[in-house]
């Protein structure tokens, strides 16, 4: 049972609103002021930031070792697995396709946050190569995991259950392809929203309502890690509303 505001008694943690990737668009130079990367000049303003370069290549490890020691020490990194385990292999990958992407992710340290593995929207559900690979996956790797299912067959009882049963987070995004798919799903210890701009996609800002009522469904999971990263980059607005999401919170 939800507990009221008025029963709380501990604070709640501190939210993670950041933007999938750093890039900062010239009409926003202002907002980020001083010298350095993007990356640096980003996580002045940011306390998170979604990795998702590595969806569509390998990176040196030294490349990540360099992010982690540009940034304050409570800065945190989520990590978009390759496509080529989640879109190509639709998860019937190598154990070292995986362990390789592990070892790169790793090396951001104690500033790695969770593991995002993003499904292609025609990827349906399929338990036994669900299963497997999330044997595998915690075979190799215990901290946090978010999964983000595009297939309306994800998203039932049965599949949530599967995933707490492997502590793997369900991301709640927008759009949602169904009603379920608007709400965290999976471990309740992680709660990710994932926003990716309505009504068009990767472009669209938030309205400041929309906003307010996500910051108060923010407040609500006083005892869970969230994160919440705005994907409608495409025209900047991912950075705008992150900073409204800051304010309201």
């Amino acid at each position: 049972m939800r507990k009221e505001a008025s029963n709380r008694t501990a604070p709640m943690k501190r939210p993670r609103i950041g933007t999938a990737g750093w890039s900062i668009p010239s009409h926003h130079a202002a907002i980020f002021p001083g010298s350095g990367t993007h990356l640096e000049r980003y996580s002045r303003a940011f306390n998170c930031v979604e990795v998702n370069s590595s969806f569509y290549r390998s990176h040196r490890l030294s490349t990540w070792a360099r992010w982690a020691d540009s940034v304050p020490e409570d800065f945190h990194f989520a990590a978009k697995a390759p496509k080529a385990i989640t879109h190509e292999a639709k998860l019937n990958c190598t154990i070292e396709q995986l362990q390789a992407f592990l070892q790169e992710a790793n090396t951001l340290g104690q500033k790695l946050g969770p593991i995002l593995f993003q499904l292609p929207p025609s990827f349906s559900f399929d338990e036994p190569r669900a299963k497997t690979f999330f044997i595998m996956l915690r075979d190799l790797y215990s901290a946090y995991v978010v999964l983000e299912p595009r297939h309306p067959t994800w998203f039932t009882q049965e599949v949530d259950q599967l995933l707490r049963n492997y502590e793997i987070a369900r991301v709640a995004a927008d759009p949602a392809i169904t009603p379920e798919a608007g709400e965290p799903g999976g471990n309740k210890r992680l709660i990710y929203y994932r926003l990716h701009g309505s009504p068009h996609t990767y472009y669209s800002a938030y309205s400041e309502t929309y906003l307010a009522n996500l910051a108060a469904a923010i407040h609500n999971h006083i005892d869970a890690d969230v994160w919440c990263i705005f994907d409608n980059t495409a025209a900047g607005a991912a950075i705008e509303d992150a900073q409204t999401l800051q304010r309201l919170l």
